[in-house]
């Protein structure tokens, strides 16, 4: 299996451990573990390996699954994975070898089924970034397994409405393939769509407690859907993480109860506070992007710069902020923008910014 370098990951270790601010953030700002309760005991496996059965029960049912439909992973990484490798293997539940993929999105998301099976990409095209079904219905074949999407999408925030979902989700069913819906920035929207597990009995949900909770620390994400799908991923999860973290499960368990609409209430408000501190910072110095669901932005590269790389080190190397260079998903004339991260330090890394672009 050949797999191509994740670009963005390696652009991050390059810079990110010496810079002053990371703008490149894409999820919300981490929540200090002194809210929870970390003692979750005895420090072995989390059994059974792919969760706790009551609280997998407890998450299915909020897609209308059972416990033997779901899955806790390291992450909605880890949960991708596990899908792409129980998928796209001949005699697997996906019953191919193909996938299609909306892009621009996660390197993962394109690079891990292409390693393992073969991608055929549907594009999305600035500046509104939509989903053109022709295009998916075009590029779906009786080969492909699944189709792939991430909503809200990152990088362009833009957050495909239900109509678009029921109907990519039509032209899978019609082709025996799966829908699988990455999931993380759902919980950041005002109104977030029904997850595509519970409103399509082909659908995969991925998602994890990172982007939308702040506890990205906890690894700790789950993948649901049809038991064939969750009974491939659990084969190959016994050869990668075995278990879910035991602090990340109990913690889990705290951040999904009684603590739950506290962190998501004040997360959305964060999100939107810092979404208009970011367009107003745009709408000065002449920028543009599709103003975004969630606390991902695409934004245009400034005048006086190559390309989104160019720009980025530039920014970077002369004031320490890291941005992520559009190359990275397919667009050298975007950047990408987390703002996400605590205000004191967006609004430091913006006035950085504003001086690289003078």
């Amino acid at each position: 299996m050949q797999i191509a370098p994740f670009g963005l990951e390696r652009w991050f270790d390059e810079y990110e451990h010496d810079a002053d601010v990371m703008l490149a953030e894409s999820g919300i700002r981490s929540l200090s573990a002194d809210r929870f309760d970390t003692d979750p005991g005895e420090l072995g496996y989390v059994i059974p390996t792919d969760g706790d059965p009551e609280f997998r029960a407890e998450v299915a049912a909020r897609y209308d699954r059972s416990a033997d439909e779901i899955c806790f992973t390291c992450g909605t990484q880890e949960a991708n994975f596990l899908a792409f490798l129980g998928l796209l293997d001949e005699g697997s539940p996906g019953g191919g070898t193909h996938a299609v993929v909306v892009t621009p999105t996660y390197q993962a998301l394109h690079a891990v089924p292409d390693a393992v099976g073969s991608v055929t990409r549907v594009e999305l095209e600035p500046p509104t970034w939509e989903l053109d079904v022709d295009a998916v219905a075009e590029a779906i074949s009786d080969e492909t397994a699944v189709v792939v999407l991430n909503n809200p999408n990152n990088p362009t925030g833009r957050y495909h409405p239900q109509s678009v979902v029921d109907a990519v989700a039509e032209i899978a069913a019609d082709h025996d393939a799966y829908l699988l819906c990455d999931e993380v920035y759902r919980l950041l929207a005002d109104d977030p769509l029904e997850p595509v597990a519970a409103r399509y009995d082909h659908g995969i949900s991925t998602t994890s407690l990172t982007k939308a909770y702040g506890l990205a620390g906890t690894r700790f994400g789950w993948l649901v859907g049809p038991d064939p799908v969750v009974e491939a991923a659990v084969r190959w999860k016994d050869y990668t993480t075995i278990s879910p973290s035991i602090f990340g499960q109990h913690v889990a368990k705290q951040a999904l109860g009684e603590q739950e609409d506290d962190i998501l209430e004040t997360n959305r408000d964060l999100a939107s506070e810092h979404r208009d501190i970011v367009r107003t910072f745009l709408d000065e110095h002449g920028l543009e992007w599709y103003d975004p669901v969630g606390v991902n932005g695409f934004v245009t590269v400034p005048d006086g710069f190559e390309d989104g790389r160019d720009f980025c080190r530039a920014v970077v190397e002369d004031e320490g902020v890291v941005l992520a260079p559009g190359e990275y998903f397919g667009h050298p004339d975007y950047v990408r923008i987390g703002f996400g991260l605590p205000t004191a330090e967006l609004e430091d890394g913006l006035e950085r910014v504003a001086r690289v672009i003078g």
